[in-house]
Parts: structure tokens; C-alpha cells; sequence
């Protein structure tokens, strides 16, 4: 049976500035799967990242209701909201958000660290995380001395280190030239396919709307659109089945 990762009930957030209000989500209901990849498309203003914002705890909602996992997070404080996010939640953001001083090791280290791990433990982990994205040999390089779509790649790690319930990925090409929107977008595609990881992805790039196996468009803060792709190639890559890291330690 099919677990609900991810269920809202007429969702609304308003922002309001005492001056006006401006409702950035009006009546979202939307069920999210275990192991589904699911991009969040429209036009600026029309509550995407609002969306994954609420999702994520990173806002309140004026009402409605977020379950993640089967919690509800609007009943949470902000401390217990941050806990959570760091033992439930992974994030992709579109300029990377590294830390310069530190290598790419450390900065995939540091979440760990944060969660009470082990220095040990949190090397270990980091260097898989590397090894899963292709970064393995790239372990002691800090950012700046990384291509973007390499950054783009330790920030991956990073947000696997935990072994979140999901991934959100807040324009994750947005920074990128076509060449390397290409690369991430198929490692995001394969760790969907062949680890089953749940990715949450807000974009811009009609191209990543045309490649996930589900799109959701959203017009005037509700939800336009919620359509499956049947060419979708839900098909491990065959070089990838032998490396599979979510499975065995």
C-alpha cells in the first residue's frame, strides 16, 4: 500500500502588512507519495515557493492543514519545527548555500554534526553522501574551487546526509547552465528511481516540468493543474543497480 509522505488540506497562507493582505495560497489540497518526484511549476507570485515554504515549517499557515509523515507541523514551535526539519526534511536551494571555508566533506558533515553524530559517524556518512553524487574524489575542495554543478552536487549530499523523509528542492538549475541542469536533474532522477528517495521540486525550468514523472501547476495561489507523466521512465539505470546506498549500510 502506497504511504502518504506529504497530505495539506485547504491550505491558505496570507501575508499581511497591516496596510493589505495578499493571499499567497487559497485552498490547497494535495497528497504527495513516498517515492514520488513532483515538480511545483507557474509563474512568479503564484505561490510556489509560499508552498514549499509552508510545507517545510519554514512558515505558518492562516489555516488549513500539513501533515508530513503523519505529523501535523502547524501544532509544532518554532524550536520543535527546526528539529524536525533537520531529522525529517532535506534541502536543495538554488545557490547552494555552502559555507566557503569549508571543504565539501565538511560542509556535508556539518547537518550531522548538528544532529548529535559522532565526528566518526558524521565522516563516514558525509564521504558516502560524496560518493552517491559523484563527489567522492572532490571530498577536500571547498566550493570555490568547484564547478557550479559540482556545488550543486555536494548541496545533493548534504541534504541526503540525514536520510530525510523528502527532499525540496527550491530551483535547483536556476543557477546552472543547460549542460549541468541536465546532469542534476538526472542525478535527482536517478536517486528517485533506483534509492526511491521523495523529491519536492519548485522551478522555473519547463524542461524539468517536462522530464518528472508528475507536474503540478499552480496560478494565483491554487494549484491550476496536477498531471502524471506515462512516458515516465521509472526504470533503474542498470550501472547504477550495483551502487545502490539506501538499502544496506
Amino acid at each position: 500500500m502506497s504511504k502518504t509522505i506529504i497530505s495539506t488540506k485547504d491550505v491558505v497562507k496570507i501575508y499581511d502588512t497591516g496596510d493589505v493582505k495578499v493571499t499567497a495560497l487559497n485552498g490547497i489540497s494535495l497528497d504527495i507519495i513516498q517515492g514520488e518526484m513532483v515538480a511545483v511549476m507557474g509563474p512568479s507570485g503564484c505561490g510556489k515557493t509560499t508552498l514549499l515554504n509552508c510545507l517545510s515549517g519554514i512558515d505558518d499557515v492562516t489555516e488549513g492543514e500539513i501533515k508530513i509523515d503523519g505529523k501535523d507541523i502547524a501544532n509544532l514551535n518554532d524550536l520543535e519545527k527546526s528539529a524536525y526539519r533537520a531529522r525529517n526534511i532535506g534541502f536543495v536551494f538554488q545557490f547552494y548555500n555552502l559555507l566557503p571555508v569549508l571543504s565539501a566533506q565538511e560542509n556535508v558533515e556539518l547537518p550531522l554534526l548538528l544532529a548529535k553524530k559522532s565526528q566518526k559517524e558524521a565522516r563516514k556518512i558525509a564521504l558516502k553522501m560524496l560518493e552517491l553524487v559523484g563527489l567522492k574524489d572532490w571530498a577536500t575542495h571547498k566550493p570555490a574551487e568547484l564547478s557550479g554543478g559540482q556545488r550543486q552536487r555536494v548541496t545533493v549530499a548534504r541534504a541526503l546526509a540525514n536520510t530525510p523523509a523528502i527532499v525540496f528542492a527550491d530551483e535547483p538549475t536556476g543557477d546552472l547552465d543547460s549542460k549541468n541542469s541536465e546532469e542534476i536533474m538526472e542525478l535527482l532522477m536517478n536517486l528517485n528511481r533506483c534509492e526511491g528517495i521523495t523529491f519536492l521540486i519548485v522551478t522555473h525550468d519547463p524542461n524539468v516540468g517536462k522530464n518528472v514523472p508528475r507536474k503540478i501547476t499552480m496560478k494565483d495561489g491554487q494549484i491550476e493543474s496536477d498531471i502524471r507523466n506515462k512516458d515516465y521512465n521509472f526504470d533503474c539505470p542498470e550501472a547504477y543497480t550495483d551502487k545502490r546506498f539506501f538499502e544496506n549500510d
